[in-house]
């Protein structure tokens, strides 16, 4: 690796320590940046009820020991000691029972904001291949969220761009439990924002969106369901994620708190 990927690695989080480290980041992301109304413990740790079930994958700047990007992983199988999947509270996610093969979800992407270049997202996506391969993984999905500050012109907009290059087929589509409020405002074309760093990579990926967004008022956001099959992952990028990541440790103890 060259440049600041030189400096960068990712790995998943090894103890208790490593979480509370990602959790932290999530907080000054989601809580301090955003506005996002989430849990908060005394350790400024931004958490929900699915960490203890989830792989937290983490890059670090070996310079400074810093965790600067990470995402949360959780599989099939501790799914269903979670009691679903997080996205099944925003979507019905009746299609993800006849995909093939096994199935992850990630969720609480952030990245640190002097961080937010192409070297970051790439050691991130290096993890979550990894992880992929490893665990023999057949799709990934999840949420890329779009701020709503802006009432929802540019989320709008965004979506105007999506829905004809990048929407899945009907049998792979999801309804939103809350869709965007009515919008009565603005020309979506007035707005400025562009699409978000993440949301551009996983349509890069190869990905899709599975239908409309859903609203979320704590995080004050509006979240496009994405699909990603494993297949669909361009060769190009396979042999760069996958053939060029150092080994990754198996699931055998999401985040080294609860046994798989």
């Amino acid at each position: 690796m060259q440049g600041n990927e030189s400096r960068l690695k990712v790995q998943l989080a090894m103890n208790a320590d490593d979480v509370q480290r990602s959790q932290r980041l999530r907080h000054q992301v989601f809580v301090l940046e955003m506005g996002a109304q989430a849990q908060v413990d005394e350790n400024g740790c931004e958490h929900d009820d699915y960490d203890p079930f989830c792989h937290h994958l983490l890059v670090i700047d070996q310079d400074s020991d810093e965790v600067i990007a990470s995402t949360r992983i959780l599989t099939d199988s501790q799914a269903r000691a979670a009691g679903g999947f997080y996205s099944a509270n925003e979507f019905d996610l009746g299609m993800i029972d006849r995909l093939p093969g096994r199935v992850m979800e990630i969720g609480r992407t952030c990245v640190h904001p002097d961080h937010r270049n192409g070297a970051t997202i790439g050691m991130l996506w290096q993890g979550l291949a990894r992880f992929m391969d490893i665990h023999r993984i057949g799709h990934l999905f999840g949420c890329a969220s779009i701020p709503m500050q802006d009432g929802g012109i540019g989320a709008r907009k965004i979506m105007e761009e999506l829905r004809g290059k990048f929407m899945a087929p009907e049998d792979q589509r999801v309804a939103p439990r809350t869709p965007l409020p009515r919008f009565d405002g603005a020309s979506t074309s007035e707005s400025t924002m562009r699409m978000p760093p993440l949301l551009k990579a996983y349509m890069r990926l190869g990905a899709q969106i599975c239908g409309e967004p859903c609203w979320d008022p704590e995080f004050d956001c509006a979240d496009i369901f994405i699909l990603l099959d494993v297949e669909r992952l361009q060769s190009r990028y396979h042999r760069h994620f996958v053939q060029r990541q150092a080994p990754i440790q198996h699931e055998a103890r999401p985040s080294a708190i609860q046994a798989a």
